[in-house]
């Protein structure tokens, strides 16, 4: 990975926490510090050798950083029960401008809402997060089902929108739909729907549940697997069966990103899309010949529905179903393959506008999208010009979070093409 100043005449620093790793749990008080370098799959290893029955709501790729995970929100197979990772914070350490290490107490609450989900190195370094464990039962049921577009495909993802929000808090369901590429195709356009689940349960009573709720998903016994949490979150990254755990902590050596350039956008779907929309996305899957594109859709629903939108920076909570995801992924430098990409997944973003949410579009911090706009790279932005991108990720808390940054970093010294700027009220009136 390589790092350039947008303004080649401006010096920028880059801060490496890689050494910043450390885990400490404290199983008595449920809690543990982590520090910022540490990747998801290390946090986890941490937990589990502690504890059966404890667990920490955060991402599925364990090769993720923690530090920037948190700072935009964190979402996973645990979602819908705990909510997002940065709900479950308890305090944190952080560099400010001046070269304070402020904890929780010394930043006050204004900066410590900023920071879950706000975007941590806007107000300056987070260099540990205290996070909350949440408890697990000793057995949890994973399963995966897929489905192929030569099926009931389109009848099961309806089904799927009327209900992924609205089951048990214990179930989450992710979708991923990707196109097949293989000879067995033979040149038709074949959709695959992946369907994750994970309950926090046994198979018994997640199988009454399916068939009460979904049961055009076909979900049988034998497609169930029952295992520890900490197995599930091997399970959900796609490790081969009977992995150790101890594999989480090669995490940083083995990159969940298969690919070497990447692209992402992000939407929240309010209403379930109609057929239309769903043949749409099939159609734009034949745009890309290699390196096929995916969309997932993150279900919320559950207890993210009963967290206020005002709780911490991150606003999508109640009436969205799911949030979707679009990935347009290639190897090498090929200006040309890029391109085509690029268009795809600019082409659907487009073609996504009437189904999704709006006024203003909803975005996913975390899935950063340069297209939504960028700040001035001399750091001249003002809030009126931000806005334009930063309600899209923010809605109505981006005030709040450029007033924090204001406070704590008036001179906007940390900043990025998206960092939020300090909010400053000119004469006239305007900012």
């Amino acid at each position: 990975m390589s790092y350039i100043s947008s303004a080649p005449s401006q010096p920028f620093l880059l801060i490496d926490l890689i050494n910043l790793r450390n885990v400490t749990v404290d199983v008595p008080t449920k809690s543990a510090w982590v520090q910022a370098g540490a990747v998801l799959g290390e946090l986890y290893h941490s937990i589990a050798s502690a504890s059966g029955t404890l667990a920490f709501p955060a991402g599925i790729c364990p090769s993720v950083g923690v530090g920037g995970h948190i700072s935009g929100g964190g979402y996973g197979m645990l979602l819908r029960k705990y909510g997002m990772a940065a709900d479950n914070v308890l305090d944190a350490r952080l560099v400010d401008a001046e070269g304070r290490i402020l904890d929780r107490a010394g930043m006050g609450e204004d900066v410590f809402w900023a920071i879950r989900g706000g975007g941590g190195n806007t107000y300056g370094v987070v260099v540990s997060w205290k996070v909350k464990l949440v408890p697990v039962p000793r057995r949890v049921t994973g399963f995966k089902v897929s489905k192929t577009s030569e099926g009931s495909l389109t009848k099961v993802i309806q089904r799927y929108q009327h209900v992924v929000d609205k089951l048990p808090d214990d179930l989450m369901i992710m979708l991923t739909l990707s196109r097949i590429d293989s000879a067995a195709a033979q040149g038709q356009t074949i959709i695959q729907a992946e369907f994750l689940g994970l309950y926090l349960g046994e198979t018994e009573s997640l199988l009454t549940v399916m068939k009460q709720s979904f049961p055009e998903l076909e979900l049988t016994e034998e497609g169930c697997t029952e295992m520890s949490w900490i197995e599930s979150a091997l399970y959900c990254a796609g490790y081969p069966k009977n992995t150790s755990y101890d594999e989480l902590l090669n995490s940083r050596n083995s990159s969940s990103l298969q690919f070497a350039k990447l692209k992402a956008k992000s939407d929240y779907v309010q209403r379930p899309l109609p057929v239309r929309a769903l043949q749409g996305i099939w159609r734009s899957f034949d745009q890309v010949e290699a390196g096929p594109p995916l969309v997932q859709m993150v279900p919320h629903g559950g207890r993210m529905s009963r967290i206020s939108n005002s709780s911490i920076p991150y606003p999508h909570r109640s009436g969205n179903i799911y949030k979707i995801q679009y990935f347009a992924s290639w190897f090498g430098e090929d200006k040309k393959v890029e391109k085509r990409h690029l268009h795809w997944i600019n082409g659907l973003y487009r073609f996504m506008t009437p189904y999704v949410s709006n006024n203003p579009r909803g975005a996913y911090p975390n899935s950063r999208d340069l297209d939504l706009g960028v700040n001035d790279p001399v750091g001249r932005t003002s809030y009126k010009q931000a806005r334009v991108w930063g309600e899209q990720y923010f809605k109505h808390n981006f005030e709040r979070l450029a007033r924090v940054k204001a406070a704590i970093d008036p001179s906007n010294f940390f900043r990025n093409e998206q960092s939020v700027p300090p909010f400053v009220r000119m004469t006239t009136g305007r900012v």
